[in-house]
């Protein structure tokens, strides 16, 4: 089938662990996940959990992955390596040089991120976090990935 592309904005907060970890939490209890869902991104409204953990649903989900921000486990402080093994279950943070590269600026604004260049690089089953700018100041995090599928 093919790795299927995920993203959320949610507002800043200085502990990026954090944010993903209640972004996670939301989007597992409001049932937005693969195989609840099989397009998380293209479903309107919260069915609602239909697991009793975020490890139940993943199993449920199988090789496909929950093709959500669910399937990620951990932050990482620094960029990934190109060159290394994927980050399978982790979101890093995009590489200042490629921000500069792509945006001309490591201070990104939403519309600029609307194109998501930043996709380019990734594995499937890895993602990446952006910290979203608004008028010179943090406004969001910005998390994208690739399901496993």
């Amino acid at each position: 089938m093919g790795a299927h592309p995920w993203f959320y904005l949610v507002p800043y907060q200085r502990n990026v662990k954090k944010a993903m970890l209640e972004l996670r939490e939301r989007e597992f209890q409001a049932g937005r996940y693969n195989p609840v869902v099989a397009f998380p991104h293209m479903t309107e409204g919260a069915p609602g959990a239909q697991h009793d953990s975020i490890d139940e649903a993943r199993e449920a989900a199988d090789a496909d992955g929950t093709r959500s921000i669910v399937d990620i486990d951990d932050v990482a402080d620094d960029p990934a390596d190109p060159e290394a093994d994927p980050r399978f279950g982790v979101v890093s943070p995009v590489d200042p040089e490629v921000l500069q590269e792509l945006y001309d600026t490591t201070e990104p604004t939403r519309q600029m991120l609307s194109d998501m260049a930043f996709f380019e690089e990734l594995e499937r089953g890895t993602g990446v976090y952006v910290i979203v700018y608004d008028k010179g100041k943090p406004s969001e995090i910005c998390f994208a990935g690739y399901s496993y599928d």
